[in-house]
């Protein structure tokens, strides 16, 4: 087990954070907060458009696009070839899944309770059209997607089981290896929406069992907002078709005809901002440097510490479940609704989440929520900030 990070590398990385200085943030499952190297990264190459011209600059950004996919691959122990570099987690979980082959009647889609609604919303676009299902698998006692459960729902018909690991509603971690063992004894293609993960939790594809995972920058990453990381196993690779090609994806041979790629950039577009590739690559190799299992250890004691002193509150509700917890921690104020409490914190200069039934609909409605306040933290976050933060609460739940 990891030693959590030190005061000092704590200091010493939120003197490199620009708005550490200026915000309170428990927002980080929403964006985090760039260093100021990634910020000079994408600057610098802005700098380089103005003076070359976009086009030209583009051409000397090449070696940071290559170096940002093989820090992604070094970080998901994938190959590099393994990774596209998209526009976000769910531009890339979307891609990835209308990719898949035509969907027909009574064909099955298993998603773990806690599925991201903008995940949701792609599956039924395109698969319930066909007379395809999505079904819920059942949680066990703590909240988390029950394997056994998953196990008893298969047969011939089910043709995708959709994981979203760390839910955007709470500090749940859903057990994606177990579920990924399932998935391959059976042969059944799987997916992970990895969004809240990717920075957080040591993510090992092939431990996981996975044949797509997705993930975005700008979240636990630290890297910018317009950034994602897809993961395409590459024995699943040829399984997928890519709605959309352009000159970069399937550029034409010499009789004119597109000659699709054979590596999981088939899911990236010539047209992609060089700028915040490059402030990716940076973000990648600082959560490479700090150490995902020291990230992982710092945001748990953070994440833990904040939990127990908000079920102290008298008025608050902690809404945590599961039996391993992430930095996402949830959250009611008797008699007030989440977005207010959102709203009154924003003025005093401390920033939370509040998410409504959308983000989560199975989970949401099977447990009677209609919405949630969201305090979500990084290895950035220090006691000083949660004694303000709960000091803030304290006030309104009186």
């Amino acid at each position: 087990m990891p030693y959590p990070l030190s005061p000092s590398a704590v200091d010493a990385l939120r003197d490199g954070t620009p708005g550490a200085r200026s915000t309170t943030h428990f927002n980080h499952a929403g964006s985090s907060l760039p260093s100021a190297a990634t910020l000079a990264a994408i600057h610098a190459h802005l700098l380089r458009e103005a003076s070359l011209g976009p086009m030209e600059a583009g051409a000397t950004s090449v070696e940071q696009t290559e170096r940002a996919r093989t820090l992604a691959a070094k970080l998901f122990n994938a190959q590099s070839d393994e990774i596209a570099l998209t526009t976000g987690n769910s531009p890339g979980w979307g891609a990835a899944f209308a990719a898949l082959e035509p969907w027909r009647a009574g064909q099955r889609i298993l998603v773990a309770r806690h599925e991201w609604g903008g995940n949701l919303a792609t599956m039924r676009h395109i698969a319930q059209r066909a007379g395809a299902t999505i079904e819920a698998i059942p949680s066990d006692a703590t909240g988390r997607v029950d394997p056994d459960a998953l196990e008893a729902m298969l047969d011939e018909r089910v043709r995708l089981i959709a994981l979203t690991w760390l839910p955007a509603n709470g500090g749940l971690i859903n057990p994606a290896a177990a579920i990924g063992q399932i998935a391959r004894r059976h042969r059944i293609p799987y997916f992970i929406d990895a969004a809240q993960a990717v920075g957080q939790l040591p993510v090992d594809v092939a431990e996981l069992g996975c044949d797509v995972l997705a993930g975005a920058g700008r979240k636990a990453l630290r890297g910018p907002r317009g950034t994602g990381l897809l993961y395409v196993r590459r024995d699943f690779l040829p399984q997928l078709m890519p709605a959309f090609v352009d000159t970069y994806s399937a550029p034409l041979d010499a009789k004119g005809e597109p000659v699709l790629r054979d590596d999981a950039a088939r899911f990236e577009s010539s047209e992609a901002s060089m700028a915040l590739r490059c402030g990716l690559a940076n973000a990648l190799h600082e959560a490479l440097e700090i150490d995902i299992d020291n990230i992982r250890a710092r945001i748990d004691q953070i994440a833990c510490n904040l939990r127990a002193q908000l079920a102290e509150l008298p008025g608050v509700s902690v809404l945590d479940q599961g039996t391993e917890r992430s930095g996402l921690v949830s959250f009611n104020v008797a008699g007030l609704d989440a977005l207010s409490v959102r709203r009154t914190l924003a003025a005093q200069g401390i920033t939370i989440g509040s998410n409504g039934v959308p983000y989560t609909p199975f989970d949401m409605t099977s447990r009677g929520l209609t919405q949630i306040a969201r305090a979500s933290v990084s290895y950035l976050t220090t006691d000083a900030e949660i004694d303000k933060l709960l000091a803030a609460i304290r006030t309104l739940a009186y």
